[in-house]
């Protein structure tokens, strides 16, 4: 494995996941479809307790209600961790979030705790999943 291409996959994994933020913070749709797999069997877990995706169509019409409902979206991203498995084919990334929004008038704010895998498709890297818990705040 040469570094070159070591370097280079992970700042394509680290782009997927900026790409989430800034997708979710300016509720971009488009770029948040190009950094998903649109697999109908894939599984993301959100921050709520039933909040279990099954693939792309869910994820979709869940952000979109979630883009309805939060305003001033911000996203303070810490803690990055990046892995690649030896082949180079997927990645697994974790981040802390300090979360910022305002639903019904109401500020909102939350500390995120992140896990992420990606696979590297002919497309170039995609996540295949995603889990967000709320930590505790501290």
């Amino acid at each position: 494995m040469s570094t070159v291409n070591i370097e280079t996959d992970m700042a394509g994994v680290q782009s997927v996941l900026d790409n989430w933020v800034t997708s979710v913070e300016n509720g971009d749709m488009l770029l948040l479809a190009q950094t998903v797999a649109h697999d109908p069997d894939l599984v993301y877990f959100g921050t709520g307790a039933s909040d279990r995706v099954v693939g792309w169509d869910t994820l979709k019409a869940g952000m979109e209600a979630q883009n309805a409902a939060l305003s001033d979206l911000n996203i303070v991203v810490s803690d990055v961790t990046i892995n690649l498995s030896p082949d180079r084919q997927f990645a697994w990334a974790t981040s802390l979030w300090d979360f910022k929004a305002t639903m019904a008038g109401q500020a909102l704010q939350f500390p995120i705790r992140c896990s992420w895998v990606l696979e590297n498709r002919d497309e170039g890297w995609v996540l295949v999943h995603f889990h967000k818990s709320v930590g505790m705040a501290g």
